[in-house]
């Protein structure tokens, strides 16, 4: 069994960065452009305001990098700040525990991006195709810098 599931395990870090990723970057489409319901009933955060406009195009970008798997760890360290960020200026000031708080989703945000700074993308993600092509690449020029053999 544990073997198993140690062979799965790149394919449910790559799902569980795909969701992540999704329910990010949808809230930040919702707070920017005012579509899936919208954040803030329906509307939008007015270009350039601090904190709120930062705050949503981060999670729009971020969640979309996440969500490809396109430079994953620093877009998932980014993403993490912000939401600690949040949690920390936003929701504990109003009492000391999430629940109290309302800052569910920003915690539980920031660790999951946490994790996926120290995990990486998993499988299914765009980094992997650069990677494999890189490891590709440098592996056919170590064999055209490799003397033949001699032979007697």
């Amino acid at each position: 069994m544990n073997v198993r599931l140690h062979h799965a395990q790149p394919y449910a870090v790559g799902l569980f960065r795909i969701v992540t990723g999704l329910l990010f970057a949808s809230h930040g489409a919702a707070s920017l452009f005012g579509v899936l319901g919208g954040a803030h009933g329906g509307g939008t955060i007015a270009a350039g305001t601090w904190p709120g406009w930062y705050a949503a195009a981060i999670q729009l970008v971020a969640g979309a990098l996440i969500l490809l798997g396109l430079g994953t760890r620093a877009a998932a360290f980014v993403a993490s700040g912000s939401m600690a960020y949040a949690y920390f200026t936003v929701h504990q000031p109003d009492a000391l525990w999430p629940l109290q708080n309302g800052g569910e989703a920003s915690a539980m945000f920031c660790w999951a991006f946490l994790l996926l700074v120290f995990t990486g993308p998993g499988a299914l993600a765009v980094d992997g195709l650069f990677s494999s092509r890189s490891a590709a690449a440098s592996a056919g020029r170590r064999d055209e810098n490799r003397p033949e053999a001699v032979t007697a």
